[in-house]
């Protein structure tokens, strides 16, 4: 029972420190116009506006106008960490981020670089593929979120972010729908014949809805379960922790005596309407393969009262 009290708490620490956890990005930041080579102008613009939006909407920093930005550094063209620096002293940031756009046929390849102004280093430096123009749009909300979590733009991949350049299927590196299977161990708490724990293998049918997952389980559980069941996913990245419920139809075989007459002396039913709580991880969660850690509390709705602690670890 402790082992399974730890698990439990294991489980729900990393939900809530991955959820809450985060701090992001806060400070004075400057970032530099755009500068391009073979890339018109309006496309250079938005392309500034949608990270300069981003930015914002990722973090508390206190970003620089674009008028105050330009008046400091006069018809003069800052490309370089050195005059990125006296930029961010004049104007009081801690960061200044610069970025070029150039164009490679119908590609656009973005380079970027980020530095430190009290030290006068570059803290981060990276470039990206952008397969059109209409790919920039994601690829500026990819550069941003590298930007405000200090990573390379390879990390920030989201469900929903990802770049033409990096798969053929559009929008998600993996099927929305999922398959897979996994095993494990149900562990009672109340009825089952007051058995010890027993080894289980269930499969999941799941489709993948924006933050949510819904599908079905079937499982030999001690018995035959089928479970319709919902979650809530809290990232989009490759580490995901989830929450969520169901309810499905759970037949559990219990240990009935047999009388001389060949009829059961215990009639009481084993199968039953089942509730869940679930919570876990989805690993690799932006590919089409996946692994899945599952704990859940089930209770089934039987004549004797069924509850157990089901932990299982498997593919998708």
């Amino acid at each position: 029972m402790k082992t399974i009290i730890s698990v439990l708490a294991l489980f729900a620490l990393l939900s809530v420190t991955y959820a809450s956890g985060q701090q992001k990005g806060s400070g004075r930041i400057v970032i530099l116009p755009l500068t391009s080579n073979g890339v018109d102008a309006v496309t250079a613009e938005t392309a500034e506006s949608i990270l300069r939006t981003e930015i914002g909407k990722q973090s508390s920093m206190d970003i620089v106008s674009g008028k105050k930005t330009k008046e400091a550094l006069g018809d003069t063209p800052c490309t370089e960490s050195e005059c990125a620096a006296a930029a961010g002293q004049t104007l009081g940031a801690a960061q200044v981020l610069g970025c070029r756009l150039s164009a490679l046929g119908e590609k656009i390849i973005v380079q970027y670089f980020l530095v430190d102004v009290p030290t006068k280093k570059q803290i981060l430096i990276d470039q990206a593929t952008a397969a059109t123009a209409e790919d920039l749009e994601v690829l500026m909300k990819r550069l941003a979120k590298s930007v405000v979590d200090l990573e390379p733009i390879s990390k920030s991949a989201e469900v929903g972010q990802i770049l033409a350049t990096e798969t053929t299927e559009p929008q998600r590196r993996a099927s929305r729908k999922n398959f897979g299977f996994s095993f494990g161990y149900l562990y009672p708490q109340h009825g089952y014949d007051n058995g010890d724990r027993s080894f289980i293998v269930d499969s999941r049918f799941d489709y993948e809805i924006e933050d949510y997952a819904v599908g079905m389980l079937v499982g030999i559980r001690k018995g035959f379960a089928m479970d319709l069941y919902g979650a809530y996913l809290l990232s989009r990245q490759d580490v995901c922790p989830y929450f969520g419920g169901g309810v499905g139809f759970h037949w559990i075989s219990h240990n009935t005596l047999i009388n001389f007459s060949g009829a059961p002396q215990d009639n009481r039913r084993g199968d039953g309407i089942e509730l869940s709580a679930m919570t876990g991880l989805r690993l690799l969660h932006t590919y089409n393969f996946q692994m899945i850690l599952n704990l859940e509390f089930i209770y089934t709705m039987n004549d004797y009262d069924d509850r157990a602690v089901v932990f299982t670890i498997g593919i998708l």
